[in-house]
């Protein structure tokens, strides 16, 4: 009977091939031209395609397959993907039966106009929470990873995970970002912080921070309407085990991931400390009176 991988060896196991992956990326970059968008969704990030989404995932199936070919996977491109018919299961299973979630290209828009923030996520979700997450900026040369209460670590795509470094924030900077769809609380916060838009502020031209720049300290706080499992709510638990504050959108604790549905949690608060995540509490809780 098998047995089912520890995370850290799923995460060792996959990691030289992700960092390929990265090299991928950034060398495409450049000539990337974008395939038939997906169907029309409620935003345009959503909309893009392109041929590194696709092949990045199709290179980590063809190794979860080889390694772990038991494992339950859950890639952004399934419905495209020639591989997905052979895992065991897409969906989330019992406690410690693990999935592994993939977003090869997490922020395609930024990707596609040659900006430098977007990532590589891999998640390794349990019933209830995630367990462990990577995170790669092939564009910037960085990765941060996390296991389930272990903290956060940050090191440049040549260090291995015993070389990178807990990953510290001193001082972010006083800035908030909004998430599709949360444009209505920007007044609210404009007083006390620089409020970044994605909806409204996003330019092919200037790059603005993404989600992930609660990691590099670009961010002192974001406000999204759902976390995806592949996306969101991974990014969202690097930063709580990197000392966050990460709740709902009413301030309540985030919910077991078996009691979600769409792959997604609902709407988070992240936050670098006790009084930012108040006044975006204060600010979201206007919008339910």
């Amino acid at each position: 009977m098998s047995t089912t991988p520890t995370t850290r060896l799923i995460i060792e196991t996959l990691l030289p091939h992700l960092k390929l992956a990265a090299a991928y990326a950034r060398f495409l970059q450049p000539k990337i031209a974008a395939l038939p968008a997906k169907e029309q969704g409620k935003n345009f990030f959503a909309a893009a395609l392109t041929d590194a989404d696709l092949a990045i995932q199709n290179m980590i199936e063809v190794v979860l397959l080889g390694s772990f070919p038991e494992i339950r996977f859950f890639g952004e491109e399934y419905e495209s993907s020639r591989n997905t018919k052979y895992f065991r299961a897409t969906e989330l299973g019992l406690q410690g039966d693990y999935l592994v979630t993939l977003d090869p290209i997490d922020g395609t828009k930024f990707y596609i106009d040659g900006h430098s923030n977007y990532q590589i996520i891999l998640s390794i979700l349990n019933a209830d929470d995630f367990e462990a997450v990577v995170a790669i900026s092939p564009g910037e040369n960085v990765y941060f990873y996390a296991f389930r209460g272990e903290g956060t670590f940050k090191g440049t795509l040549e260090m291995n995970l015993e070389a990178c470094t807990p990953l510290e924030i001193t001082s972010p900077k006083p800035a908030i970002l909004l998430g599709w769809g949360m444009n209505a609380i920007a007044p609210l916060l404009k007083e006390r912080y620089q409020v970044i838009d994605i909806a409204t502020d996003y330019s092919s031209e200037i790059q603005i921070p993404n989600f992930n720049g609660i990691l590099s300290g670009d961010l002192s706080g974001a406000v999204i309407k759902a976390g995806k499992f592949i996306d969101g709510a991974a990014l969202a638990f690097l930063a709580k085990e990197a000392g966050y504050l990460v709740t709902t959108l009413d301030g309540s604790t985030l919910p077991p991931l078996y009691t979600c549905t769409n792959y997604s949690l609902p709407g988070l608060i992240v936050a670098a400390s006790k009084s930012v995540h108040q006044d975006l509490l204060s600010a979201t809780q206007s919008l339910l009176v």
